[in-house]
């Protein structure tokens, strides 16, 4: 309690405009989350790039050694985490968002810092995760071979991409949970579903020509083929890219109005 009290105090002469208050109050909380994580495990910051590479190696096996790939570029373990890492990112924020004023209705109910920050202290702290789990990515891309390209200058576009539309996707789901309980469980399912509806395991190249379009409107599958451009310039394609632009910013768009409409509401309610 004293903690985010102080995070929204007037302590500092830069913490004095309401920007510098939040972005303090967001920074706050976001590190005191990664260490509250971290420190209740032996191996710390090594699960946040196990899980991805877990799974990585699992499809990898799959689709390389068990069965006939018919998808991906090689070198596929690289294919792979380029685009489930991001995905790891996008996956954990909307999952922890339906908890995020479940999980400390107290101090939402009782701290006076905008309720958005509950939110997007989730997205940040998922983010940090996924730009630690990078170096993992950048082993396999040196230890297979794959040979990096100028188009690596859109990577920082694609965080941009994936920033506005996890928070506008977790601005929604945040404060609905609060009065449907079941759309937990509804996000979990919907969440499994899209990992198989986009280009994590295949690309978007891969699909029939007639579903390239529809395709585009899966906003991961322009942002995904923004983080793959770097190593695998044929992932990169620009309609794919504007669509997904468009919505990540509709999405959060969105995602604010329903917050603020909401939000007096879910104050009652938590």
């Amino acid at each position: 309690m004293s903690t985010v009290s102080a995070a929204y105090g007037d302590a500092h002469p830069l913490q004095r405009t309401p920007w510098h208050r939040y972005r303090h109050a967001l920074w706050l909380l976001t590190t005191r989350d990664l260490k509250v994580r971290y420190s209740t495990s032996a191996l710390g910051y090594l699960w946040s790039v196990l899980d991805p590479l877990v799974m990585a190696g699992i499809y990898w096996f799959v689709f390389t050694q068990v069965f006939q790939r018919i998808a991906g570029t090689e070198p596929y373990i690289v294919f792979l985490l380029t685009a489930l890492l991001p995905w790891m990112w996008f996956n954990g924020a909307v999952s922890d968002s339906t908890r995020a004023f479940l999980k400390d209705a107290k101090l939402v109910r009782s701290t006076m810092i905008p309720r958005t920050i509950w939110v997007n202290r989730i997205v940040l702290s998922k983010g940090i995760e996924f730009v630690l789990a990078l170096p993992v990515l950048v082993l396999f891309a040196i230890l297979f071979g794959a040979r990096p390209g100028w188009e690596f200058v859109f990577f920082p576009l694609a965080i941009l991409l994936q920033t506005a539309l996890t928070a506008g996707v977790a601005l929604m789901v945040a404060p609905l949970v609060v009065f449907f309980r079941d759309l937990e469980r509804a996000v979990k399912l919907v969440l499994r579903f899209l990992f198989y509806a986009s280009p994590i395991i295949y690309g978007v190249s891969n699909l029939p020509s007639e579903l390239h379009f529809w395709a585009a409107f899966n906003p991961l599958s322009g942002i995904f083929g923004l983080y793959r451009a770097g190593f695998f310039p044929g992932e990169l394609d620009w309609f794919n890219v504007v669509i997904a632009a468009v919505m990540s910013f509709a999405f959060l768009a969105i995602g604010l109005l329903v917050f603020r409409g909401s939000v007096r509401q879910v104050l009652k309610e938590i």
